[in-house]
């Protein structure tokens, strides 16, 4: 499958052996007994990734920002769940894009939230009138804010193939009705929060996905990274406009890039796409870093 493959880009840390590269971000566990007990190192790389490539071109400065956005919000809903960082010194060479966690059994679902409709979602409610089944009103359109939020969950897919949106019944078949709803429950209560610091700092959070794991003793935590442009849709409030695309803090120069004539690539094709240019990844690391200030340093 296209985008399979990530480069190997992952450094040798001493103490960590790495065991496993996804599309952003590298694990590593303890090559020794670790004092705060069966921890992995989390460490997010500044590789990009679009349409379910790894692009040859990195982001620079994007894995700080991504660590750095993450443990902000891990703080900011904390009293709602509790997440999987641990306090334990990093080693140098990651310092500012890596995390010591918990070891989670991690549940098979990507948690997303929806306030707003916008790209699955919005392809979907044109052609029925839902999103994960859930029904919604007539008349809505690109950047169209919802009744209320939804949860529209979508099981995990391998690096290189897509993630396929789900109901709420798929999910209880996966996992059982119990933990169905609490990570339903759960989704819901950290979305609105975020949605509404979000919104004090002039951003709308249109969507986000979490990821949520069980702990040896039965607890869940929010796990991975949280409400970043990586995982999340950042809009400027004052740019929202229903009935177009609208403005993002997110990955959007390199989609567009990608997809213009100007980069001779085929996105339906086979072949991976080209470096990108250097004014595309200035602009894409801008936003980025615009979506770190405007929510964490104010």
């Amino acid at each position: 499958m296209p985008g399979h493959v990530v480069p190997p880009t992952a450094p040798e840390l001493p103490g960590w052996r790495h065991v496993y590269s996804g599309k952003i971000r590298d694990l590593y566990e303890p090559v020794e007994p670790h004092p705060r007990g069966d921890v992995v190192l989390v460490v997010a790389s500044d590789r990009i990734s679009a349409y379910d490539w790894v692009l040859p071109t990195e982001i620079p400065g994007k894995g700080g920002i991504l660590t750095g956005l993450s443990l902000w919000w891990f703080d900011q809903v904390a009293d709602i769940v509790a997440n999987h960082t641990v306090e334990a010194p990093v080693p140098d060479a990651v310092a500012g894009r890596a995390m010591v966690c918990r070891r989670l059994d991690m549940f098979p679902v990507e948690c997303v939230a929806r306030g707003y409709l916008t790209g699955s979602g919005l392809a979907e409610y044109n052609a029925s009138g839902t999103v994960c089944g859930i029904p919604l009103p007539d008349g809505l359109v690109d950047g169209s804010r919802l009744p209320e939020p939804i949860f529209t969950p979508a099981t995990k897919a391998e690096v290189g193939e897509h993630d396929e949106n789900v109901d709420f019944d798929a999910v209880v078949a996966l996992i059982g009705r119990e933990d169905a709803e609490a990570l339903r429950d759960l989704t819901l209560a950290v979305y609105a929060r975020a949605h509404e610091i979000a919104a004090s700092k002039g951003i709308i959070l249109a969507d986000t996905k979490f990821e949520f794991g069980r702990t040896a003793e039965g607890e869940i935590l929010l796990a991975d990274e949280v409400l970043t442009p990586d995982s999340s849709r950042f809009w400027p409030v004052d740019e929202w406009e229903p009935g177009r695309a609208q403005p993002s803090f997110d990955k959007q120069y390199v989609r567009d890039w990608l997809t213009s004539p100007a980069s001779g690539w085929d996105k339906a094709g086979d072949a991976p796409p080209p470096a990108l240019p250097a004014d595309v990844v200035e602009r894409t690391r801008e936003r980025y870093v615009e979506a770190y200030d405007r929510l964490a340093k104010h």
